[in-house]
């Protein structure tokens, strides 16, 4: 198996350069928000953080393409970085500390674009969580203070705590009564939304989480270290990974049964 510690590590690095620039403009007065053409916010620092990222990955790995949310695709390759510069810019521009740098590093393998790197840092919670493929799901400020993860290991809905993002965006797909239908039947839910229901997943305290719209930048970070932390990161088709437009994330005993209720 391939050897990412290197790709890791400089995943971290991003993460640290993205930390300072958001963090630095995090609640600034100044700070100017822009509508984008599919209504969604974009600040200064979302570019801001994302240019600095690219203009690492353009020293460190010249060879590798980039896809980022602000500026699209950049190079052609087997390898490929999917950055989100700030997951949740609705809560950062109101000042809400639930945001975050999303990184992720893809190979094209036998079961096509796949992870194999992902980090999630959350600055303003003074929280990151990290992975590699067949290296296990961490969290800490380093590689070398850092706890693993393990998803929890409840066994059907009816125990489990289920969290979501919002309510619309199931109406608007005509898939409300089957969100709720699951919403009642788990024993607890919550709407905590972004990455953060996918870190809760990786660190056992949430059982599922699921979104019915996404793009590939907000998944592929999420979806590897769900998976290394040992749960199944899937799209509502039931496709493993994070390119069907959707997603569904648990501790694996019971995915399919979540599942079911949503394509029922």
């Amino acid at each position: 198996m391939p050897d990412y510690h290197d790709d890791l590590r400089l995943a971290h690095v991003l993460a640290d350069s993205a930390d300072a620039a958001t963090m630095e403009r995090f609640k600034a007065l100044d700070l100017k928000v822009e509508t984008k053409p599919d209504l969604t916010p974009v600040s200064d620092a979302d570019k801001a953080a994302e240019e600095l990222i690219r203009t690492s990955l353009k020293r460190t790995r010249p060879r590798d393409a980039v896809l980022g949310e602000e500026f699209g695709t950049e190079g052609h390759g087997s390898r490929r970085w999917i950055i989100d510069p700030i997951d949740g810019t609705k809560n950062y521009v109101r000042g809400v500390p639930v945001w975050a740098t999303l990184i992720a590093l893809t190979e094209l393998g036998e079961g096509g674009d796949q992870p194999v790197v992902g980090l999630v840092s959350a600055p303003a919670l003074n929280r990151r969580w990290w992975a590699a493929k067949g290296g296990g799901a961490y969290t800490g400020r380093s590689l070398s203070q850092a706890s693993r993860l393990r998803v929890s290991q409840v066994g059907v809905v009816r125990d489990a705590s289920f969290a979501y993002s919002s309510l619309h965006g199931w109406e608007e797909r005509g898939m409300l009564h089957n969100f709720l239908d699951l919403t009642r039947d788990c024993w607890r839910t919550r709407g905590y939304g972004d990455f953060w229901p996918y870190m809760m997943v990786a660190e056992g305290s949430v059982d599922v989480c699921a979104e019915p719209e996404l793009s590939l930048w907000d998944m592929a970070a999420n979806a590897i270290i769900v998976q290394e932390a040992g749960g199944m990161f899937t799209g509502l088709d039931g496709r493993p990974g994070p390119h069907s437009g959707n997603a569904m994330a648990s501790n694996g005993l019971l995915h399919e049964e979540a599942l079911g209720y949503l394509t029922a």
